[in-house]
């Protein structure tokens, strides 16, 4: 990837795992103390099928299974990581479907608590609280026990068809006590829709609360982009968040957005973008719409990997995929990258066939300008997302996107795998200053996306110097915050 550099790139380490795979996106953090970064991640076999390796930490030497975590469902979220048992090692929150969220040791991965429904079947917000857990953000002690807490999401409902009104339940915003899994407040949506979009929270300047951004809607539903306060939320006033964006054409906001300062007033802007591929900047100052874009004739979930592509000012510009077709059946991607000043379309590709993972950014070639890293499926696209049968014709690919030149440089290629929802990792994982990338990739003979028969995670040692970390290093960014460093 980088001529000038004298090191070989190489796979460091290939590890399969037989039957399970994953809807999840690693994350990297010193487990066992020896300085050297370790991955978790979520896995297990089909939806509702209990498995003895729901959650996975690897050693970031060798690949090696570190521990494992058992699961009665697909654990899809990605770890957030803090220490809550004072040993100086993270320890891990994970959650995913039937509903299930639990802080694990990251030593050892034993249970140190988890969500159980059952507890709340009479509560009038938490009876709702019975589906999926998304991404979690730390936020500050709530409950005056010295350690950070947890604000997550817990929506959507798998079995209800697309377009099914009868069944479906509002999305709850939750905060959990970090240390032992007490819910310390929780409302419903103020519009008593479902929701799949992790939170995000960051403070505006020399404001006294914590703003919060979260959304309504689905797939085949619409729905609203919300800011709150965490105050607001502690005190179950979620009546009174503010709509920033709605999209009114059946679709909902489910792709995390971006916090960031892109009109330079010192603010944190908010990205958004709707089921439907309408993005909305928003003023973070006045909640003004800074600009709007629509790509016609697409849908996506894919959230933003962000970075400076265009070279033209020191705005921060938005990379994601939009797909072609109507869910279920969509069946074509297009790469795009929104410029962040104005929102015009800076540059627009079609590789590679349906996928909902994101890109990680980093400047490759260290020319002042950044590149993204991202997951490509290669099949007959006009099959359609869920037509393809042949398992021969399937590859996935990993490749980085110059958009200045407009090139691109393959980094692997598995035959007879592909990814539909795993983004990428990429940091420094051993103290070499060279740039590791670490990714999954999913065996796969049959046309359903979301049957698992076996994975490999790889990581790649790359030939990429590193003058500074990546700031868009993982899904959400490399601290899995959604915040844009100013």
């Amino acid at each position: 990837m980088n001529a000038c550099s004298s090191k070989k790139s190489k796979v460091a380490w290939d590890q399969s795992f037989s039957i399970i795979g994953s809807q999840s996106s690693p994350r990297a953090a010193d487990l066992n103390g020896d300085g050297i970064l370790d991955i978790v991640m979520g896995a297990g076999k089909n939806e509702y099928v209990y498995s003895e390796r729901g959650v996975l930490a690897l050693n970031g030497r060798d690949g090696e299974i570190i521990w494992q975590q058992d699961a009665q469902d697909q654990v899809f979220g990605s770890a957030t990581f803090l220490d809550i048992t004072g040993d100086e090692i993270p320890d891990v929150f994970i959650g995913g479907r039937s509903p299930n969220y639990r802080a694990l040791d990251g030593r050892n991965g034993n249970v140190l608590w988890a969500y159980d429904t059952s507890l709340y079947a009479d509560d009038p917000i938490l009876k709702y609280a019975r589906c999926n857990f998304y991404n979690s953000q730390v936020i500050p002690d709530q409950d005056g026990d010295g350690i950070e807490d947890i604000l997550i999401v817990n929506g959507g409902n798998p079995i209800i068809a697309p377009y099914v009104q009868e069944g479906r339940v509002p999305g709850v915003l939750m905060i959990f006590s970090a240390v032992n899994g007490k819910i310390l407040a929780a409302d419903t949506m103020p519009d008593g829709r479902e929701s799949y979009m992790s939170p995000i929270v960051f403070r505006q300047p020399e404001a006294d609360d914590l703003t919060v951004i979260f959304g309504s809607g689905g797939e085949t539903l619409d729905g609203n982009l919300y800011m709150t306060t965490l105050t607001d939320l502690r005190n179950q006033n979620l009546v009174n968040a503010k709509i920033l964006a709605s999209d009114t054409t059946g679709h909902g906001f489910i792709a995390p957005p971006v916090a960031a300062d892109i009109n330079k007033d010192g603010y944190y802007d908010i990205v958004a973008i709707s089921h439907g591929s309408t993005i909305f900047a928003i003023n973070g100052k006045d909640q003004s719409i800074i600009w709007k874009q629509n790509i016609e004739g697409t849908e996506t979930s894919n959230s933003f990997g962000v970075g400076y592509f265009t070279g033209d000012d020191d705005v921060p510009d938005f990379f994601t995929f939009v797909h072609e077709g109507v869910w279920p059946d969509n069946y074509g991607t297009n790469e795009i990258v929104l410029d962040g000043k104005d929102g015009h379309i800076a540059y627009r590709d079609s590789i590679g066939c349906t996928a909902f993972s994101s890109a990680v950014v980093y400047d490759l070639n260290h020319d002042g300008n950044d590149e993204v890293i991202i997951s490509v499926n290669d099949f007959d696209c006009s099959l359609g997302f869920l037509g393809q049968t042949d398992g021969d014709q399937i590859a996935n690919r990993i490749i980085a996107i110059e958009f200045k030149k407009g090139t691109q440089v393959s980094i692997d290629r598995q035959e007879r795998f592909k990814n539909i929802f795993s983004t990428p990792w990429i940091g420094d994982i051993d103290g070499d200053d060279y740039l590791d990338i670490v990714f999954c990739q999913y065996f796969s003979v049959t046309p359903d996306p979301l049957v698992f028969l076996g994975m490999k995670v790889k990581r790649i040692s790359s030939n990429v110097a590193m003058d500074e970390d990546p700031v868009w290093g993982a899904y959400m960014g490399s601290d899995g915050s959604s915040v844009f460093p100013k």
